[in-house]
């Protein structure tokens, strides 16, 4: 199938690592452009190097008030346009209710949410029609995760203000898509399984929710991105993508 990625460009923040870099992957491997960020200018750099040609490497904050213009600035000086941008962060601080500072919480809501708004709206005013812009979210949207309070307060939040832009933005003919990860087999996910007493039997027990039996790959998460951000998918807008395996049981 041809999704239709050939000479698109898209900025995709947090892509040095992890969920960002694989959805960055599947598009460039795809024929699309990308400009990649991370905080980290000599981490960005070896990202974007290994991406290929197609991959310009930007170190930029999400929480940085001036990052959303420069990094539309930087897809129109690279590549000569502006087709969509992938909002992705890496995740919040973790903790339960006692164990998470207001320092903390500062620090997520201005580089999750906020952050992610400013980049929908510069985006938003620069998309034409077939544009799209798509949030990295989590599984949290709909059920807590224990032990990740933060993100649990920040990523619904996030989900309703999309489905707002989704709203206001279709007569343009621009879309807005939600993805909702789970267990996907990341550095993050890694990390936050070892915090536990006996991260093996964390593992375990994840997997025998999931009715998959398994982990999902980061190129599986990387590949429903690219689809969701190509033309292809131009009927879709206002949604949230599970890419958990199954371990959501609603509807």
């Amino acid at each position: 199938m041809d999704l239709g990625l050939r000479d698109q460009v898209y900025v995709v923040t947090g892509a040095t690592r992890g969920l960002g870099n694989a959805a960055a992957r599947e598009l460039v491997a795809d024929g699309a452009k990308v400009i990649i960020t991370g905080r980290d200018e000599k981490s960005v750099t070896e990202a974007a190097s290994a991406l290929g040609a197609n991959a310009v490497g930007v170190a930029a904050d999400n929480a940085d008030a001036a990052s959303p213009a420069r990094l539309i600035a930087a897809a129109r000086e690279h590549f000569g346009g502006f087709d969509g941008i992938l909002v992705s962060v890496g995740g919040p601080t973790p903790g339960f209710v006692a164990d998470n500072t207001d320092e903390q919480w500062q620090a997520a809501f201005d580089s999750v949410f906020l952050g992610a708004v400013r980049l929908a709206r510069a985006a938003a005013a620069e998309l034409e029609a077939g544009g799209v812009i798509g949030f990295v979210l989590s599984g949290s949207v709909h059920e807590p995760i224990p032990g990740l309070t933060i993100s649990n307060g920040l990523r619904p939040g996030l989900a309703g203000f999309a489905k707002s832009l989704a709203d206001e933005l279709g007569p343009r003919g621009i879309r807005v898509v939600g993805l909702l990860p789970a267990r996907i087999d990341t550095d993050r996910v890694r990390e936050l399984d070892r915090l536990s007493a006996d991260p093996e039997a964390t593992r375990a027990a994840y997997v025998a929710r999931i009715p998959l039996r398994r982990y999902g790959l980061p190129e599986e998460f990387g590949r429903t991105a690219a689809f969701l951000l190509s033309p292809a998918a131009s009927y879709l807008t206002g949604i949230m993508v599970p890419v958990d395996g199954g371990i959501r049981h609603g509807f």
